[in-house]
């Protein structure tokens, strides 16, 4: 007897890479709060047909000083509750920059795990959320090597090189519409909600998975706090480009 056709195709092994700041700041940009749940189950659930292998989310820490000390415990609060529900989080300590505002860019770490993740995971898929066009020859590299790269992002955003890298762009912008509507929120808060179905993905060059049409901007891996006795935080908005 013969097997159905999807008993002999095996599922996809999907590996899934996250900057945490770039993704929260196009959330928060289109006036929403970031579900983890839904983003993750959106990209690789259950009725994605496909297998999650890891979904390692990259994030920066306020600087270990005292004036960050508040913000500091909140972002690891936040990373707390991704851990417990499933993520496998990587951070990088921040450091200060001018006044009020601290860098911790997580790229380099991001591009380094990619590579040796994928060599040891040994993925179908690699889908990397972010905008950022510094991603575009990590794209290049892990298509070198026969794995198929996919970048989750705001489309409507995303500049011509880190499109052209991918085989395939998959827009968060439908995503993003589902998401609860925010006046103001913490920075890290997640909340647990129902998973979205994904979009299907396709073969061949790079091309964009429409959802829906709600774009909304993406800001570099940079924090700023506003003059209170106090520090706390929100983002400084700045465009990337290519």
């Amino acid at each position: 007897m013969r097997k159905k056709d999807s008993d002999i195709h095996a599922r996809s092994r999907v590996l899934v890479l996250v900057d945490e700041s770039n993704v929260s700041s196009s959330v928060r940009t289109a006036g929403r709060g970031l579900d983890w749940l839904k983003l993750r189950d959106f990209l690789a659930g259950p009725n994605s047909g496909r297998d999650l292998i890891e979904m390692v989310v990259y994030a920066g820490l306020p600087p270990a000083i005292l004036t960050w000390q508040d913000e500091r415990d909140r972002k690891n609060k936040f990373v707390h509750w991704l851990r417990s529900n499933g993520f496998m989080v990587v951070t990088k300590d921040g450091a200060s920059a001018e006044e009020g505002y601290y860098k911790a860019n997580v790229d380099v770490m991001m591009a380094i795990d990619a590579l040796e993740l994928s060599i040891e995971m040994r993925p179908d898929v690699v889908i990397l959320v972010t905008g950022d066009a510094d991603f575009a020859y990590l794209a290049t590299k892990l298509r070198r090597h026969g794995i198929r790269v996919e970048v989750a992002s705001v489309a409507a955003n995303l500049g011509h090189i880190l499109r052209s890298a991918a085989n395939e762009v998959i827009d968060l912008s439908g995503l993003f519409r589902t998401f609860e509507i925010i006046n103001a929120r913490e920075p890290g808060r997640a909340s647990a909600s129902d998973h979205a179905a994904r979009a299907p993905a396709r073969a061949g060059a790079a091309r964009v998975t429409n959802v829906q049409d709600a774009p909304a901007q993406i800001s570099p891996h940079r924090t700023h706090q506003p003059r209170r006795r106090r520090p706390r935080f929100r983002p400084k908005q700045s465009a990337s480009a290519d």
